[in-house]
């Protein structure tokens, strides 16, 4: 059902102008089951087309609900958990059709070693990459890359304005995953590995980290970091001399 466009009927308000139930109908499919609609588009009310954002589950599996929001809408695991602790509801498990992650493409940059590009592998990754994660509830972009960079590598680092580079990928069938890099400059070389999240780390020359990462959507991106590095080239010398 996850991606499913269906129509749903609704018939009762849980938060005001925020969190609907209702029911999908249809010529084609009937469900009796309660789905829960999430909106940021005002009042709901009669019919309304809308597509299942999540799957949520007790521990048991006791217990399912789907959860649905209007077709042009997009809603995240931490805003679904928020909306639906508001009427006191907690699932063990969600399955989600969008997920958010932030990162950076980590660079230093030194007279001796010239740039260095920090990447990653995940435990439950085989491609190196770069640090990044999921975002919480009311995070900017720049503040999930910075906090998710400093819990994986301990490092502390700077965004560099105006660098913003996305991809859209489904790693897992329905599942849409959308990820924002930005382009940081750390202020050391020290990694402090997450250990429940960071097997192996390495600082590379852009050439060799064209080489090991092998995702279409990062290469393309370090493309984009060696335009960017190599315009400010002349600033990036005079900064370490």
């Amino acid at each position: 059902m996850l991606g499913k466009n269906v129509k749903i009927e609704i018939f009762g308000t849980l938060v005001e102008n925020s969190l609907y139930s209702g029911f999908i109908t249809g010529r084609s499919y009937t469900d009796p089951r309660s789905v829960y609609v999430l909106t940021n588009s005002g009042s709901l009310s009669g019919v309304t087309d809308c597509t299942i954002i999540a799957i949520a589950s007790s521990q048991n599996r006791s217990q399912t609900r789907l959860i649905a929001a209007p077709l042009t809408e997009i809603f995240y695991e931490p805003e679904i958990r928020f909306r639906l602790e508001k009427i006191s509801v907690h699932f063990d498990k969600l399955i989600c059709m969008y997920e958010k992650s932030c990162g950076a493409v980590i660079y230093r940059t030194t007279p001796r070693d010239g740039i260095k590009i920090l990447l990653v592998k995940n435990h439950n990754g085989k491609c190196w990459t770069f640090p990044k994660g999921h975002v919480e509830l009311n995070e900017t972009e720049t503040q999930t890359a910075l906090r998710e960079i400093k819990e994986e590598t301990g490092l502390s680092v700077t965004i560099e304005p105006n660098f913003r580079q996305t991809s859209l990928y489904r790693p897992f069938g329905k599942i849409k995953k959308y990820v924002v890099f930005f382009l940081a400059r750390a202020n050391a070389s020290a990694v402090s590995m997450q250990q429940s999240e960071i097997d192996y780390y390495l600082w590379v020359s852009l050439d060799e980290a064209m080489q090991l990462c092998s995702h279409d959507n990062d290469t393309k991106i370090l493309i984009e970091v060696r335009r960017r590095l190599e315009q400010e080239n002349i600033a990036i010398y005079k900064r370490y001399t």
